[in-house]
């Protein structure tokens, strides 16, 4: 029977298995039974997840259940959305019929049956099942961008109450005679990506690891090894094609990667696609966060050339990694042209194995010995620099936006000012034609004119420079984001390690166990400070072009501005 319940303080969630209370909010709980200190049930909105079971007071049985609680609200009861069903079957028959058709087409550009007005990618047929606490990513963010309105697939269909989520046996886990303790909180990352799991030896090995990933000692310490066929694929020519006799639109976008032989076409949905595949694979790479979403003005040209900018730095950053760069899933988006083709590669990658803590084992670590607490005095020092640089970068990305609002309202509107006043100053002075020098008068009506196209160059200026310096702060922004929860499973990894040394100096735990703690506990910390080393490097290489493209553009537009003010100064010289 489904529970009253009142929030008792505000809850924010930080995944997709919670959701949000606020104090003195009505909730249903489906049980009052708690999970490891979590209650499942619903919010006052309609949403459906966890909360902390202390947040919470239970005010006793509900008349009508979660299912009752949420169907007269449910959008499938709308007739808004009844009629977008009977239009959504609508297309699916003219698909299966043969009537829908696109006004373009290329070779590598799929046009697939589960196309929706959010280009993401909804297609349930083809997506193998995965476990819940897998759900999220394994960076800790969400596999799909939730920020914008009707995101949840949820709230399309009718309300179904998630299963109960089995509750760990700590004793059946540790039949191998390890007592080390376990993290009962299924939604730390340290465990959701099961990188715990691995440290504690509870990742079975593969009889055969196709794929292997490389960490050599340089000259800063770990490193990946290069990818041995580095390329670049640029990113161009968007254009809007349509689908189903118009019904559908979509932006496409020009792929030609410089290993390949022919360009490919993709849409958002398929970008969002392959994100959502290196999240769940990579556990411990920062991996660039694909362009926002946006619900409106999705066609619209600033819209997609923004978009556009956005894209081509996250494919250099693709490319440019060692590891993510040789993903076969990745190689796969960037080459395929045929359609049947695409569905097996699309259904290969969303079935691979080595995903998550399986990923960790396919590193080959060098040999050379690197103490624990050297390595956890280096992770503190980047996690340091990494919380500094994201407030630098946020302060930088605010004060660029101020400027570019500036550019294109207050510098142009005060420009412009000034230039009507020398225009009006003119025509003043043409009010006594007699006394009055037309030459001055023509010379101070240009200054006035000059003034004003000042103001359209300061407008038009945020274009050539401040958009882009505002594009590399957003990728930066993501990639910072991305590392507290890689830093965790590092700390977690080094917590474990710490714990099985104290254990086995007490004798409750094998030396060898230790030491298989300790090795493995190796490869997390070569990995993280691989991935480390490859953020400085591009760092320092992307700041380094992003400074230099703002300073030339600086240079020019004032060159331009003084130019056109010499050249009205010159009116004055021979009056």
């Amino acid at each position: 029977m489904a529970l009253k319940g009142r929030a008792l303080y505000d809850f924010r969630s930080e995944n997709k298995e919670e959701i949000s209370i606020q104090q003195n909010e009505d909730l249903v709980i489906f049980s009052e039974v708690s999970l490891d200190g979590w209650l499942q049930g619903q919010n006052s909105r309609g949403e459906t997840g966890l909360f902390p079971a202390s947040y919470v007071e239970i005010l006793g049985p509900t008349t009508a259940g979660p299912n009752d609680a949420h169907s007269s609200g449910s959008p499938s009861d709308s007739p808004g959305t009844q009629v977008s069903l009977y239009a959504s079957s609508s297309v699916a028959c003219a698909v299966r019929s043969g009537e829908g058709s696109g006004s373009l087409s290329h070779p590598g550009s799929f046009e697939e049956d589960d196309d929706d007005d959010w280009d993401d990618w909804d297609d349930g047929s083809t997506v193998v099942d995965e476990p819940q606490a897998c759900a999220l990513g394994t960076n800790g963010h969400p596999p799909l961008n939730l920020s914008y309105p009707g995101a949840y697939p949820s709230q399309h269909m009718a309300f179904r109450p998630k299963p109960p989520l089995e509750r760990q046996d700590s004793l059946a886990l540790a039949k191998r005679g390890s007592v080390m303790g376990r993290n009962l909180n299924r939604f730390s990352c340290f465990v959701r990506s099961g990188v715990e799991a691995f440290i504690l030896g509870d990742v079975p090995m593969m009889t055969k690891v196709i794929e292997t990933y490389a960490i050599e000692m340089g000259p800063l310490g770990p490193q990946w090894k290069a990818n041995p066929h580095p390329f670049a694929c640029t990113v161009e020519d968007p254009t809007k094609q349509t689908k189903f006799k118009g019904i559908k639109s979509y932006i496409s976008y020009k792929l030609t990667p410089s290993h390949a032989g022919s360009p490919v076409y993709r849409r958002y949905k398929h970008f969002d696609w392959l994100y959502n595949r290196l999240l769940h694979k990579f556990t411990v790479i920062s991996v660039p966060h694909l362009p926002e979403k946006q619900a409106t003005g999705r066609f619209e040209e600033d819209f997609i050339e923004k978009r556009k900018r956005r894209l081509i730095l996250w494919m250099d950053h693709m490319t440019s990694h060692p590891v993510l760069s040789q993903y076969e899933g990745f190689q796969h988006f960037l080459s395929c042209l045929d359609n049947r083709q695409w569905k097996m590669g699309k259904r290969r990658a969303e079935r691979d194995e080595m995903v998550g803590a399986s990923f960790l084992l396919t590193f080959q670590i060098p040999t050379e010995h690197q103490d624990l607490q050297d390595v956890e005095d280096r992770v503190d020092t980047f996690k340091a620099f990494s919380k500094k640089m994201d407030d630098s970068v946020l302060q930088l990305s605010t004060v660029a936006s101020e400027l570019v609002r500036k550019h294109v309202g207050g510098f142009r509107k005060e420009f412009q000012k000034l230039g009507s006043a020398f225009l009006a100053i003119s025509h003043s002075f043409r009010m006594d034609p007699p006394f009055g020098s037309e030459a001055l008068n023509s010379a101070i009506s240009h200054t006035g004119r000059t003034y004003e196209a000042v103001g359209e160059m300061f407008a038009e200026q945020p274009k050539n420079d401040l958009f882009q310096m505002l594009d590399m702060l957003s990728l930066y922004q993501g990639l910072l984001s991305n590392f507290p929860d890689i830093i965790h499973l590092q700390k977690g990894a080094f917590a474990k390690v710490k714990e099985s040394q104290r254990m086995s100096d007490e004798g409750r735990l094998a030396q060898e166990e230790t030491d298989g703690v300790r090795r493995r506990c190796r490869v997390v910390g070569f990995a993280l400070q691989a991935e480390m080393n490859h953020f400085h490097q591009r760092r320092e290489l992307d700041f380094k072009h992003m400074m230099q493209n703002y300073l030339r553009q600086q240079i020019l537009f004032y060159q331009r501005v003084g130019q056109q003010l010499e050249r009205t100064l010159r009116m004055y010289d021979h009056l």
